[in-house]
């Protein structure tokens, strides 16, 4: 898939996440295997840019190219600013969030709360793609809940606009993460637009991302809550996508090194405080679902200290690589 100038290979992409798709979870996916790795949302109003959060989140330096951006606000000028702004530091997409269905978001009439106003879904459109010379991406949902779905009419309005790719999760606002995704919907959009498609919702494994791929015909797939305690999803699904062979599950030693660098990256980010409490809800996801861990959590919620944090971990991971060597 191209998105612009940038070949996005493989046509796997990090879904932004806000308060997860940090810089080191970013770092983390694409030397995993993603192919692009979009920002968690920031802020358009200008009053916010010098807070240690919007700081960090538009902190890019030494991520691999291309570096995508998602802005989020209601006001066309202030997203057109917004993403001049982020174009200065570093950016080179610009992606606009007509998706989030929190409350705090679509209380200020953004995220997905835009797709009830086409006009203004037009008018912001246009603001950022004539505001960058970058390529410009939305992701947007298929409406405002389901007896309001007008994905096929945002998607023609953007693209009219100069959008220069979509992205789709196949849920409305109303039905947030419940449900199945609407598969058909994306394959819909995809039969009546001409540019480049993401599709997105509950692609977890590698046969549903073949399966998702068939029924949509999109041009790439974009994973959310998947890469959520997996990051290393991108790597086999690109493996499976392209052999149809699945890889073996990674090893606990694997596991270990993975979380146990993504420790120390955030512990270097947001420093050793901050860093410790982000990193307990990766390693939550990491315990989730997983019956063999099912004590993990409580260890390593345990811990005063990023180093009491890091050391649990390692030291429940040797355990863990040892057990499976006596047992082999």
């Amino acid at each position: 898939m191209r998105i612009g100038p940038y070949l996005i290979d493989p046509p796997l992409v990090l879904a932004p996440m806000a308060g997860v798709t940090d810089k080191p979870f970013r770092l983390l996916c694409r030397r995993l295997g993603a192919g692009l790795a979009v920002s968690e949302m920031t802020a358009a109003d200008p009053r916010l840019w010098r807070t240690r959060k919007s700081q960090q989140r538009m902190d890019h330096e030494g991520e691999a190219e291309p570096v995508s951006v998602q802005i989020a606000g209601a006001d066309p000028g202030m997203l057109a600013e917004a993403a001049r702004y982020n174009a200065e530091g570093g950016a080179q997409i610009i992606d606009i969030n007509m998706g989030c269905p929190a409350k705090k978001v679509c209380h200020q009439w953004a995220g997905s709360a835009l797709l009830q106003n086409e006009s203004l879904v037009g008018r912001i459109c246009k603001a950022v793609v004539d505001a960058v010379d970058l390529p410009v991406t939305l992701k947007f949902r298929t409406g405002w809940d389901r007896q309001h779905k007008n994905a096929l009419r945002v998607a023609r309005i953007a693209e009219d606009a100069g959008i220069a790719a979509l992205a789709l999760h196949g849920r409305t606002r109303a039905d947030r993460y419940q449900g199945e995704a609407e598969y058909e919907t994306i394959g819909a959009l995809k039969a009546v637009t001409s540019i480049p498609l993401m599709a997105n919702g509950d692609i977890t494994t590698p046969e549903r991302a073949r399966q998702v791929l068939g029924m949509t015909a999109a041009d790439a797939l974009m994973i959310g809550r998947g890469a959520q305690g997996r990051p290393w999803i991108f790597r086999e699904l690109a493996h499976y996508l392209a052999t149809g062979r699945k890889l073996p599950d990674p090893t606990p030693t694997e596991v270990a090194a993975i979380l146990l660098e993504h420790l120390e990256q955030l512990y270097a980010f947001y420093g050793e405080d901050v860093g410790m409490r982000i990193a307990r809800k990766h390693l939550a996801w990491y315990a989730r679902d997983r019956a063999e861990n099912a004590g993990f959590r409580q260890i390593v919620n345990r811990a005063d200290t990023a180093q009491e944090q890091w050391r649990l971990t390692r030291n429940y991971f040797d355990a863990l690589a040892a057990g499976l060597s006596r047992a082999a």
